[in-house]
């Protein structure tokens, strides 16, 4: 109990701390095959490189049909800039490539019809697929509660002691989030995760030291909020 209610105290302090400075932009919505296109470009990477990369893909490519075809070498160089864009290339025309030998089509709407656990387990067959797309779509497109974590969001949330082990499974250490995080901020939950992951100025770089406990990480939460960034929130906040 101890532990659990140090964490969610961590949770608490995170959205209490970072919610102005990291207020995320609305998340568009997109169909279910665009929001796992979108999730590919996403899994390892800043919101802004992210965006920019899916909407080069839209710009360079007709449709999705024409991507389909397309070399990973023409698809990556749309992808510039985008941590691993070589290996996401081959995992869109994978993805497209397979939705289309199945359906015929680009249209993956037919999920919305299926429950979340049966809609999830087809999305998980996807070669293409993972855990964090799969959370992804689950939370953007499919009304549920996941919280998608990558690499750099991992390393966040080590380092505030929400992830004690690096061994812990990814769906263990979700199920934990979606206990503490309510369905109604799990997005910006994200979001704050993902921008701190990405911004060096805060914790959660590879070069910052971690967070033994949740109780540390409760307390490094604590003196951020009265130091120069939460100072920075403060005078964010309407007067």
């Amino acid at each position: 109990m101890p532990v659990t209610t140090n964490k969610q105290r961590v949770v608490n302090q995170i959205f209490t701390s970072y919610k102005k400075r990291y207020e995320p932009q609305e998340v568009r919505e997109r169909p279910v095959l665009e929001q796992f296109l979108y999730a590919i470009c996403r899994e390892g990477s800043s919101r802004e490189v992210a965006d920019q990369a899916y909407r080069s893909l839209q710009e360079s490519f007709y449709d999705w049909n024409e991507l389909r075809v397309s070399s990973t070498r023409e698809v990556e160089e749309a992808l510039e800039g985008l941590p691993a864009s070589e290996d996401k290339a081959n995992r869109l025309i994978s993805f497209l490539q397979e939705v289309f030998e199945t359906t015929f089509s680009f249209d993956l709407e037919s999920l919305h019809k299926k429950g979340l656990k049966q809609a999830a387990k087809q999305l998980s067959r996807y070669q293409a697929s993972s855990d964090y797309v799969v959370a992804w779509v689950i939370q953007h497109s499919l009304g549920g509660h996941a919280i998608p974590i990558d690499e750099p969001c991992a390393r966040v949330l080590r380092h505030l002691g929400l992830l004690e082990h690096e061994e812990e499974a990814t769906d263990f250490v979700r199920a934990s989030l979606e206990h503490l995080v309510p369905k109604s901020r799990g997005p910006l939950f994200v979001e704050i995760m993902t921008a701190m992951a990405h911004d060096p100025n805060v914790i959660g770089r590879e070069a910052a030291p971690t967070a033994r406990t949740p109780a540390h990480a409760a307390s490094i939460a604590d003196a951020k909020a009265s130091s120069a960034v939460g100072d920075r929130v403060s005078r964010s906040k309407p007067r």
